[in-house]
């Protein structure tokens, strides 16, 4: 049982972590790297006003950035690109494995997992870990300001452990009851809020914050539905 848990969750974060890091630097990136432009201030946007400083060359730099640091940025994001991929191999086993978790507790309950229903998981981790989070703390761009990270650390711990624990008891619960605990489960922590500061502030263009936000939700979407598909696809496959 321990090595077909490994043996799945291992190919399965493979899988995700590949797909998640191609279309991470396919839509996220230039997003990011865009947003790190604002924050540098190599771009301002004031009033609706995109206002770009450029060098004798017509290079866009920040106001205090010099020639010679222009290589060492280069190989910054070469590092940058690096961690990514590995992280997104280290965290998306670390997903499968948590998920495999699920799929040998389900089994010990009469519910069987293939590649199809697996993919249903995935979306329900997707909601859990990546979407019901992401209604109170949205992803941000660099530069944008925010409240006590420990607070909001606290609160995204909390809305992932009550998600989970309320999607399991609305699909597997038998009884009304247990699906009013669900629901109540998946409200708690909106109807508490997440912490936010008491205005709205940022230097990158709102318009910018909003494609970054959709297209971080959509990458992971499509990288949570991979993970559960694949690891329900080897699940499947080791307990015939």
């Amino acid at each position: 049982m321990t090595l077909k848990l490994l043996s799945s969750a291992v190919f399965a974060g493979f899988a995700a972590g590949l797909i998640a890091v191609l279309l991470q630097f396919w839509l996220v990136t230039p997003l990011l790297l865009e947003g790190e432009e604002y924050e540098t201030g190599a771009k301002t946007h004031f009033e609706g006003v995109l206002v770009v400083v450029e060098d004798s060359e017509g290079n866009i730099v920040a106001p205090e950035e010099e020639a010679a640091e222009v290589a060492e940025e280069e190989e910054n994001l070469m590092a940058r690109h690096a961690t990514t991929f590995f992280m997104n191999m280290v965290v998306f086993s670390g997903f499968g494995l948590i998920l495999v978790a699920g799929f040998a507790l389900a089994a010990q309950f009469g519910h069987q997992v293939t590649f199809h229903s697996g993919m249903v998981w995935g979306l329900a981790g997707f909601i859990a870990v990546q979407l019901a989070p992401a209604a109170g703390l949205y992803p941000e761009l660099p530069g944008t300001p925010a409240d006590n990270v420990v607070l909001r650390q606290y609160w995204w711990m909390t809305t992932v452990v009550t998600t989970i624990t309320g999607i399991a008891f609305v699909v597997f619960g038998r009884g009304l009851v247990y699906i009013v605990i669900g629901a109540a489960l998946l409200a708690a922590p909106h109807i508490i809020g997440a912490p936010h500061l008491p205005y709205y502030a940022g230097v990158a263009p709102p318009e910018l914050s909003a494609l970054f936000v959709s297209r971080t939700l959509f990458v992971m979407m499509i990288a949570w539905v991979v993970l559960g598909g694949v690891a329900g696809y080897f699940w499947h496959r080791q307990t015939d």
